[in-house]
This record gives C-alpha cells, structure tokens and sequence, in this order.
C-alpha cells in the first residue's frame, strides 16, 4: 500500500455474513481485489457479477457451478468467471479466498467462457497483495503499478481442464447426474443404454456431442473433481480411493498423477495447509 495514500487497509481477510461486494463492481479502477475466509461446507447462492472475476483459494477448494459445467478450483489454481455469468460456488476444506473483479474491456483477449487457470507464483503474491489495496488506489503510485501488473500477469495463465460439462439433452443428463451423486458406481455405457432401452454406440455418440468426451473420460473426470474435494477436506488418501470405486490406492494415484501432474498426497498436503 502507499503511504501516501490515507485510505485503510484491512488487516484480516473478511468474512460472508453480510460482505457488501457492491464498492468492488462500482470501483473507478479497473480492478479491486478482495480477501474473503469460508468455513468447509459454505455455499454461495446462485448469482452474477457486472466485472470479471478470478478467484483464487490459498487452502481448501472452491467447486464453481454454472449451467455451461462445474469447475474445481484446487490450491495454486484460480477459477476466470466472466462478468454476468450465473454461478454458484460451494467450499470444501475451508478455502481462503482471494478474488479480484476485473472492469470488462480492461485487458485484451481475457477469455469470453468461465476456466481454471494455472495461477503462477507471481500472479499469486500478486491477488494477495491486491486484497489490500485501497478500492481508490492512484495510477502510477506503487499500488498502481501493482495492480497494472496483475492485469499484464492475467493475460499469461494458462488454461487447465479441471472442467466436467454439464449437457442439456435430458438422456445424457439423466445419467450425469447420477454419476455425480454416485461416482464410485462401476455402471458402463451398456449398463446405462440398457436401462434407458438404447444402443451403447447411442450413449457414446451423445457423450461426444454433448460433453466433448467419451463416457469413461467423463466419470474419470467427474470421480477426479470429488477426489479432490473430498482430499481439500482431509480425507484419506486411501479412503477416497476405496470410496470412489478404484482397485487399490495405486491406480487411484496412477490416475490422479495423469490428470494433475502430482500424487494425491502432495495435492493433500497442499489443500489443507496454510499460506
């Protein structure tokens, strides 16, 4: 913060109950940042912001809801949510959020869909930092300068497919749903094209068209994103890998390794520590 500049700076992150987020979408500036701690569990409702918004978890995991998939956001990755996108967001393993609302038109080539971003180091320290700049910062002051470069820093994450798409046709989402709820199910395609009196060819046709991926990418997918969560909250390694239906810790880890690039300990171990 700028000593020059007399607006207060919060000490502690804010809390839920009663947070005004009106001062961030009405900022002058292009971009406010924001510190906000969530208990395990807490939920936030349906909504939308007029601004962009990037958040990011320093601990615990943040699933982002909207009518286009579901987002998983671990530790060291941020969620872009483009301005007026309904969405809701559920906490796992007590999150501590950072966010920053962006100005639509502010910087170039953000992206137009919501994704997970790999937050680098740097845009890190840097939605840590913004979380205490004044909303009224100065151009070309030292907080200036600051949240200039977190909007150049922005343009360079890249995307990560922590994504799991959500169809609309009612026979896909029939079945979506119920892997959602029950993911250690071992029900393959023919299972489902029997109870829904079609072909398996017919069910892996509509998963492409609908979702982009194959049926067992998809539950691969949805049986990845509840690891996750239920890793941010504590769980052990070897229970979740139990619970979500696999054969041994091993190829739950084989799988989790693939997909995230470190084993499911290093992921846990990182969820549930703090900054």
């Amino acid at each position: 913060m700028d000593k020059s500049n007399p607006s207060p700076t919060p000490t502690k992150a804010r809390k839920p109950a009663g947070l005004d987020l009106f001062p961030y979408e009405s900022s002058l500036r292009p971009v406010a940042g924001l510190a906000v701690d969530y208990e395990d569990g807490h939920r936030v409702r349906r909504h939308r912001h007029r601004r962009s918004q990037l958040l990011y978890a320093i601990s615990g995991v943040m699933v982002v809801d909207t009518d286009a998939g579901i987002w998983v956001v671990p530790p060291t990755r941020g969620v872009w949510v483009p301005a007026w996108m309904p969405h809701a967001i559920r906490m796992s393993g007590e999150p501590r959020m950072r966010t920053v609302f962006v100005e639509p038109g502010a910087v170039a080539h953000l992206p137009a869909e919501c994704c997970v971003l790999s937050v680098s180091p740097l845009l890190r320290e840097l939605m840590v930092a913004a979380a205490e700049v004044p909303l009224d910062w100065k151009p070309g002051t030292r907080d200036g300068r600051l949240m200039m470069l977190l909007l150049d820093e922005l343009k360079e994450d890249p995307v990560l497919p922590l994504h799991l798409p959500q169809p609309s046709e009612p026979r896909l989402a029939r079945i979506c749903r119920a892997i959602v709820r029950h993911p250690e199910r071992q029900a393959g395609a023919a299972d489902w094209a029997r109870e829904l009196g079609v072909d398996p060819k017919t069910v892996h046709r509509l998963f492409l068209r609908h979702t982009g991926m194959t049926f067992g990418r998809w539950r691969q997918q949805a049986r990845l994103l509840a690891a996750m969560e239920r890793l941010a909250r504590g769980d052990r390694v070897l229970d979740v890998a139990l619970d979500l239906g696999y054969e041994s810790p091993s190829a739950f880890a084989a799988m989790f390794r693939k997909a995230l690039g470190e084993p499911p300990s290093a992921f846990a171990a990182r969820g549930t520590a703090s900054a």
